[in-house]
C-alpha cells in the first residue's frame, strides 16, 4: 500500500462534493452563492488555497458557507495533533470542505458537515496521514422523523466500512458536540471522526467519499419538509437564544475553529460558521409544556433514535 494519499484525487473529490452541494443549495434556495476563491502566498506562515461558497440573506438560508481549503504550513497545530501530541510542530497539510446552513425558518435546523485529511511530515521519519470528519443537526424545534432520517442516512453512509462504526462514531459525535459548562449537547447529533487511521488509506478516502456523498440525502428532505411551516417573533426569538448556544460552542470548544485561529487561517473563512445573529438571556426558562421546552427535555439529551419506532417516513432524495 502506497505510504501516502493520492493528494491529486482527494483535491479533486472535495472540490467536485463542493461544487455538486454548492449547486443543489443554490437551486433549493433559488438565490446563488457568493464564490470567493483565494490564495496564501508560498511565503506565508500558512500557505495554500481553497474557495469560500457563501450565501447571505438567501430566500430561504439566512446565513451559510460551504468551504474548501487546502493548506500546509511548517508547525502542526496543537488542535490539530490533540491525539498524537509528538507531531505537534511538524510540517503538515491539511484538505477538506467544511460547511454551516443556517436556515432562517426556526422549523428548519442548523446543519455542520465536514470532510477532512491532514498530513503531517515529522523530520526524519515517515509521513502520517489521518482522516476526520462527520455530520450534525441543531434543531430549534425538535421532530422526531427528522432526527431518525438524519441519523439512518449517517448509518447507512457507514454500513460499508462495519457493523459498529455507526455505533462508535454516534458516541463520539455525542461527546464532541456538547457543551460542559452548559452541561447539554449542541443538538442531536449525527456522527463524528478524528484521526482515523485503522480502515487504511483507500478505505478512509472511501468513507470520505460516503460521508461527503450522505450529505444531501440527510439535509434535503428534512428542510423540504419543514420550509413552509409558519412562524412568528417567538420562535425567532427562540431561534436566537438557542444560536447562542452554537456560538459558545464554536468559539470555545471546536477544534476546527482552534486550528483556524493557530494556524493563522484565513479568518472570514473560520468564522463564516457563525449565525448571522445570536442572543442571550439572563437564567431564561421556557415554560412548562411548551414546544421550547420539549426541545430541551426530548431532543437534547442523548437517544438512540435508530432504536425506536418509526412514523411518517420522508422522502429521500
Amino acid at each position: 500500500m502506497k505510504q501516502e494519499p493520492d493528494v491529486l484525487s482527494v483535491r479533486t473529490y472535495l472540490l467536485d462534493l463542493q461544487k455538486r452541494i454548492v449547486d443543489a443549495l443554490s437551486e433549493f434556495d433559488g438565490h446563488p452563492f457568493t464564490v470567493d476563491a483565494w490564495t496564501r502566498p508560498s511565503n506565508d506562515r500558512l500557505r495554500g488555497d481553497g474557495r469560500s461558497c457563501v450565501i447571505e440573506e438567501g430566500r430561504f438560508f439566512e446565513r451559510g458557507g460551504v468551504n474548501f481549503s487546502h493548506v500546509g504550513g511548517d508547525s502542526l497545530p496543537p488542535s490539530a495533533a490533540a491525539s498524537r501530541p509528538l507531531l505537534s510542530g511538524s510540517r503538515f497539510e491539511a484538505m477538506g470542505v467544511s460547511l454551516v446552513l443556517h436556515p432562517r425558518n426556526p422549523y428548519c435546523p442548523t446543519v455542520h458537515m465536514n470532510v477532512r485529511l491532514f498530513m503531517a511530515f515529522p523530520e526524519g521519519e515517515a509521513p502520517v496521514a489521518w482522516f476526520g470528519g462527520g455530520m450534525d443537526l441543531t434543531p430549534f424545534y425538535g421532530f422526531e422523523d427528522d432526527a431518525r432520517h438524519f441519523h439512518q442516512v449517517c448509518r447507512d453512509a457507514l454500513a460499508p466500512f462495519g457493523r459498529d462504526l455507526y455505533t462508535h462514531f454516534k458516541a463520539w459525535c455525542d461527546d464532541y458536540f456538547f457543551l460542559p459548562h452548559r452541561n447539554e449537547p449542541r443538538g442531536i447529533g449525527g456522527i463524528f471522526y478524528d484521526d482515523l487511521t485503522d480502515l487504511g488509506l483507500a478505505d478512509g478516502f472511501a468513507l470520505m467519499r460516503n460521508v461527503g456523498d450522505a450529505f444531501l440525502h440527510a439535509y434535503l428532505p428534512i428542510i423540504s419538509a419543514r420550509r413552509d411551516l409558519r412562524f412568528g417573533k417567538r420562535e425567532r426569538a427562540f431561534q436566537s437564544y438557542r444560536r447562542g448556544r452554537y456560538v459558545e460552542f464554536n468559539l470555545l470548544h471546536d477544534r476546527g475553529t482552534a486550528f483556524g485561529l493557530q494556524s493563522g487561517g484565513r479568518i472570514e473563512s473560520i468564522l463564516m460558521s457563525m449565525p448571522p445573529s445570536a442572543g442571550w438571556l439572563y437564567d431564561w426558562q421556557p415554560a412548562e409544556d411548551s414546544p421550547e421546552a420539549r426541545l430541551t427535555r426530548e431532543f437534547l439529551r442523548e437517544r438512540d433514535w435508530l432504536a425506536e419506532p418509526e412514523s411518517e417516513h420522508l422522502m429521500t432524495v
